[in-house]
């Protein structure tokens, strides 16, 4: 069994927002992704996700790639989702 990468527990709450948006195993490797993705100070390549990530000893490239070419979820609705939750958030934050 390959090790689950640790996702802060701040962002992890913001990215439970978007869970609906894909099925449960491609929420673990979006949630590793995003957290891989802020983590590299390096290019955002699937190698440089995987390195932020701490993955590379542990999951394929072909896992990655996979999420981006065959994977179930729509790019237009998590857009969608993450703009509605940003919004609502600064919404909430904005002052009177």
């Amino acid at each position: 069994m390959l090790p689950d990468p640790t996702v802060p527990a701040s962002l992890l709450a913001v990215l439970g927002a978007l869970r609906y948006c894909f099925t449960c195993p491609t929420f673990s490797t979006f949630a590793a992704l995003v957290t891989g993705l802020i983590s590299n100070t390096g290019r955002g390549t699937v190698t440089g996700m995987l390195l932020g990530a701490n993955l590379t000893r542990h999951w394929s490239h072909d896992r990655v790639h996979a999420f981006f070419a065959r994977a179930s979820w729509d790019p237009h609705t998590l857009g969608a989702s993450l703009s509605h939750l940003v919004c609502a958030r600064w919404c909430l934050t904005a002052p009177d």
